[in-house]
């Protein structure tokens, strides 16, 4: 099936050429040490393949927010033996603005990491003389870092306008899945979104409802939801204010035809801190001094039983306050049922945001997923229906 953008697959002949790869570099470092290589595993397909066949490789990337000034402190050259390290081939780290003679000496099948696009206070404006500056150093665009997609920058959006522009394979996985999971998706679908609040995904619920065919409703957002159907939530979490906006999103929900599902038993605690005592109990038992912690056991049981019904799931945000045993429980467990189901090819199943990565690893899950996708705001911004500039660009 043909693509809406140009991947790989199109571009030719690439040996000698000087291919600008856009990728996403920005790793959490202690030190002078990656504690999480992620990132830096996810450019592999896209530059090596390119090396392999005598592009001459060189890889634009933000690190930081330097605000458009030089910092040694957020200079990507501290992350050139990480990323050397995980390619498992030399890499060349080059200060571009002051050394033009060290692209001028790369050779086919080199790869380089040009020194953080944001150094140039013009990559974020998306000027038109810094997106001029790129465009002098390459003869191609890939742009490969979907994450930064939802950011109109020279080196993510201007440069797509300015040279022949390619998705990456990391690109291509991503809006492959996307496509599946919400553009052209097999229904039933099912989406689960949680997290603490509801302000924070106010536009991400109103999209989902016109979409998928039942919302599952976790976290503390539920518990905004909860009192907006009468249900007195204790000290839980809650954002008392945005009832009536939780009310209008449970009306759009019934005209749309979507069903909404909040939790009927819940867990509980007084204290907020790694195994209290806790209570398991019917939502309208919670005592007026008691935090609602998860998703209750019969209720996950019936969470389950949707997914068994539904062909395609998106998920972002935990159920509960995972990080705090015991309140991990529900989406564990929930997210065991869903990766069974996608192992058994019933289920198309694609996660996305820090918190869900974070929560489906604690759960051993997230490689049985068919797709996990590690952006957090390019996730969010395409679970609330808005274009990505970066995508945008590419598409012919």
């Amino acid at each position: 099936m043909s693509k809406p953008f140009k991947t790989l697959d199109d571009m030719g002949d690439v040996r000698g050429k000087r291919v600008l790869v856009r990728e996403d570099l920005n790793v959490p470092m202690d030190g002078d040490t990656v504690t999480d290589d992620t990132r830096l595993r996810a450019t592999l397909p896209t530059v090596t393949e390119l090396a392999d066949k005598g592009a001459i490789v060189l890889i634009l990337a933000h690190f930081g927010r330097p605000k458009g000034q030089p910092n040694p402190g957020m200079s990507l050259s501290r992350v050139r033996s990480a990323y050397e390290a995980v390619l498992g081939r030399p890499v060349a780290y080059i200060d571009w603005e002051n050394d033009a003679a060290g692209v001028a000496a790369l050779r086919e099948g080199d790869v380089a990491v040009l020194e953080n696009t944001r150094f140039f206070g013009g990559e974020e404006k998306n000027d038109a003389a810094t997106v001029e500056r790129f465009v002098a150093l390459g003869d191609l665009y890939v742009n490969d870092a979907f994450s930064a997609a939802h950011r109109a920058h020279a080196s993510t959006e201007g440069l797509a306008h300015a040279l022949p522009a390619f998705a990456g394979r990391a690109m291509e996985a991503e809006l492959d899945a996307l496509e599946k999971a919400l553009g052209n998706p097999e229904h039933p679908v099912a989406a689960v979104v949680g997290g603490a609040k509801v302000s924070s995904k106010l536009d991400v619920l109103k999209h989902l409802v016109t979409r998928v065919d039942h919302l599952i409703i976790g976290g503390g957002m539920a518990n905004t939801f909860l009192a907006a159907r009468g249900v007195n939530v204790g000290k839980s979490l809650c954002e008392h204010d945005l009832t009536g906006t939780a009310d209008d999103i449970l009306d759009a929900a019934d005209r749309a035809g979507c069903t909404v599902h909040l939790p009927y038993d819940v867990v509980v605690a007084k204290a907020f801190k790694p195994n209290p005592e806790t209570r398991t109990v019917n939502v309208h038992e919670v005592a007026a001094e008691e935090m609602i912690l998860d998703i209750g056991p019969a209720a996950v049981e019936a969470l389950g039983d949707v997914l068994k019904n539904c062909r395609t799931l998106v998920w972002n945000g935990p159920l509960g306050a995972f990080e705090t045993p015991p309140f991990d429980a529900a989406t564990v467990a929930l997210a065991k049922t869903a990766a069974a189901l996608t192992e058994d090819g019933s289920l198309v199943s694609v996660a996305g945001g820090g918190d869900t990565v974070a929560a489906l690893n604690h759960a051993g899950v997230a490689d049985s997923f068919t797709f996990v996708s590690t952006a957090g705001g390019a996730f969010l911004e395409w679970m609330e229906g808005r274009e990505l500039p970066g995508v945008a660009a590419l598409i012919t």
